[in-house]
């Protein structure tokens, strides 16, 4: 089975939404390992990793993102595979 690791940053109405919440419940179903977080100008920043179906599931998922929030756009980057198990939430960057 093929991985690999994404991040993204997300834009729009993301904060205050329960965006990073329901991403981690994705990330969790998905068996995702990476973290999420707000960043100060108002957007979310994710690095998603796993299987390489699975972290295209996620995505695809944040471009929607949960019932109260407003995606405007998702940008996608190369990334490194964290090395820690599991999904976590990071402080604001």
């Amino acid at each position: 089975m093929s991985e690999k690791a994404t991040r993204v940053v997300i834009e729009g109405r993301v904060q205050g939404v329960w965006f990073r919440g329901w991403a981690a419940q994705e990330a969790a179903r998905l068996n995702i390992r990476g973290w999420i977080r707000n960043r100060l100008d108002g957007s979310v920043e994710a690095v998603f990793a796993g299987a390489d179906a699975d972290v295209d599931a996620i995505v695809l998922a944040c471009r929607r993102g949960p019932p109260a929030a407003r995606v405007e756009s998702l940008t996608q980057y190369p990334a490194e595979a964290p090395e820690e198990d599991g999904f976590r939430h990071l402080h604001t960057d």
